[in-house]
């Protein structure tokens, strides 16, 4: 089981399904699951202090012999230290996002680093190829958690920016199937970053309340919110229809921020609150129905493309070429 592009040589992986570095729900055993089911794992450093960080490095490496990754949201303080963390571990992939692709760029490769950043738009993925990123996650709105503030679909989003540069595209936002990846890769991806159904993995650190609110979602669950501060795809719940109710009343930022306070986002994915936590997830939470092991999670996503592929293959047009 294996696949060759420019995606699986760069991360030395053998699938190019990666899963997506998100706060509260991605540590160690998770990482370490999905790297050694052959993707790409990654540790969401955003819900780490960097002596936690620290130990979660060592956990991954400790339960992995294969390529991981660490995804470091640059809106969050004290990146400097986060930064020392990933570069005395020797982390050898760093996913960064929410930020300048320029502040950290040269630093992490100057110590050997490969750097993917995160980007919404076009504009924003020519600026992280002109900073030296080796590859982009194209991320659309459909995507749980921070989104990017144009609403820009993965559908459209891919094309624009695999038409834009030259390095490797790696697509993201509403993708949790082969079926999906296979779309992705029609439009120019060489791999995927899925996030919302690793939520659903035995080994996410998120808690069970929140995974079990992913499973209960259906069609329509989730919302774009806090637009004010800082775009984020929520689960419908009394938290999120309150930012929502305050925001058509034309609420400030600043009201906004003491609503969202500190430890939103931990009350809910990590401590289970499910009605006033700040649950952060994607639209294809509607089709996510189980809870299962990562590596059979890859399993399946890779089996379902490799059926997809057939599929196209034995369509009748496919026989007129």
């Amino acid at each position: 089981m294996s696949f060759e592009n420019r995606i699986t040589q760069l991360f030395q992986i053998e699938l190019p399904i990666i899963q997506a570095g998100m706060v509260w729900a991605s540590g160690w055993e998770l990482a370490s699951a999905v790297s050694n089911a052959g993707g790409l794992g990654i540790l969401g450093a955003g819900s780490m202090y960097p002596n936690i960080l620290k130990d979660q490095i060592q956990k991954t490496k400790a339960a992995t012999n294969k390529p991981f990754a660490v995804n470091l949201p640059m809106l969050y303080p004290d990146l400097l230290a986060h930064i020392n963390v990933i570069i005395e571990e020797k982390v050898p992939i760093v996913f960064t996002s929410a930020g300048n692709p320029k502040t950290w760029t040269a630093i992490l490769k100057a110590a050997g680093i490969t750097v993917v950043h995160v980007v919404s738009s076009a504009a924003f993925a020519l600026k992280a190829a002109a900073a030296g990123c080796d590859a982009i996650v194209a991320e659309g709105f459909e995507a749980g958690g921070h989104n990017g503030r144009d609403e820009t679909s993965t559908m459209v989003l891919i094309p624009l920016v695999n038409k834009a540069v030259k390095i490797p595209v790696i697509a993201a936002g509403g993708i949790a199937t082969g079926a999906q990846m296979l779309a992705a890769f029609a439009l120019g991806a060489e791999a995927v970053q899925i996030g919302s159904r690793f939520v659903c993995s035995t080994e996410a650190s998120a808690h069970i309340n929140f995974k079990q609110a992913v499973l209960d979602a259906g069609e329509g669950a989730t919302q774009l919110g806090l637009k004010q501060l800082a775009p984020v795809r929520l689960l419908k719940n009394d938290f999120a229809n309150q930012i929502l109710s305050l925001e058509k009343e034309g609420a400030t930022k600043e009201t906004l921020a003491e609503l969202l306070g500190r430890g939103r986002a931990k009350k809910g994915m990590f401590e289970g609150d499910v009605t006033e936590g700040e649950l952060e997830i994607g639209q294809v939470s509607a089709l996510i129905t189980n809870i299962k092991p990562a590596a059979d999670i890859v399993q399946e996503i890779w089996k379902d493309f490799q059926a997809g592929v057939e599929h196209i293959k034995a369509l009748p047009f496919s026989r007129s070429f």
